[in-house]
């Protein structure tokens, strides 16, 4: 069941969303080589309670971390750790936000040091084909637009899209309908409608699209190894267009 939401619960959540963003520009200091995933964790955790805000995803499914830390090959949810990130590397922070019961989604991927082009590239056409998609999310279009938005650029630009993890709706739980893929047909789908609230969050791989998943049940990582990248923002839909809640 789709939930709508009102124009207050909407701008609760932006509230939360703009917490959220501000903690992701804190990261975006703290990332290079010799730190570790731990210590953001740490840092993200004391922001948090610093704000007034908590992680959701922390005990979510058994899930023990106030963020996900997915390096290079990883996908998404992995643990942050103590091993020290070095040059070249790339990682994706995804956190959840509670902001007096309003939550916000949003994922990031950030370069350590001096990465080559290619990884360059990957960050830069999976950070445009979510800015894509979220031009098509306006009411009336329907959940295979947006899709179609991802993949088209995406594979056009010789990457994949992955397709195991998608995008969601999110009110005062993680996780609720639509569910939103990055792939698929446009004028196909449900129909978008003003008070919809989800997220948009490509994973955009170097080669295959296909994923493995690690043996802690959690991390998901591309099957051959190579990069993946990911942006995500959490966006309600409105008369007036799609409206960011989450943006940096």
């Amino acid at each position: 069941m789709i939930v709508l939401k009102s124009e207050r619960e909407i701008q609760a959540m932006h509230e939360s969303g703009k917490i959220l963003a501000a903690c992701h520009r804190e990261i975006a200091k703290l990332i290079q080589p010799g730190v570790t995933t731990w210590e953001i964790e740490e840092f993200v955790e004391a922001y948090l309670k610093k704000h007034g805000a908590k992680p959701e995803q922390k005990g979510y499914k058994g899930y023990k971390y106030a963020t996900c830390a997915s390096i290079n090959e990883e996908i998404c949810h992995g643990f942050p750790r103590k091993t020290p990130l070095k040059s070249g590397d790339i990682v994706t922070i995804d956190m959840v936000v509670n902001y007096n019961g309003a939550l916000s989604d949003s994922a990031w991927t950030y370069p350590v040091g001096k990465v080559s082009k290619e990884t360059e590239h990957l960050l830069a056409v999976t950070k445009e084909s979510l800015y894509r998609a979220i031009e098509v999310a306006v009411a009336g279009n329907r959940i295979g637009d947006i899709g179609h938005a991802i993949q088209s650029y995406v594979e056009a630009e010789g990457f994949s899209v992955v397709r195991d993890f998608i995008g969601h709706g999110i009110g005062n739980v993680i996780h609720e309908d639509p569910q939103v893929p990055h792939y698929g047909l446009p004028h196909k789908g449900l129909r978008l409608k003003e008070g919809m609230v989800f997220t948009i969050e490509p994973m955009v791989n170097v080669g295959t699209y296909e994923a493995v998943r690690d043996a802690n049940g959690w991390t998901a990582s591309t099957a051959d190894g190579k990069y993946s990248a990911q942006y995500e923002h959490t966006l309600a839909i409105t008369k007036n267009g799609p409206i960011i809640l989450t943006e940096q």
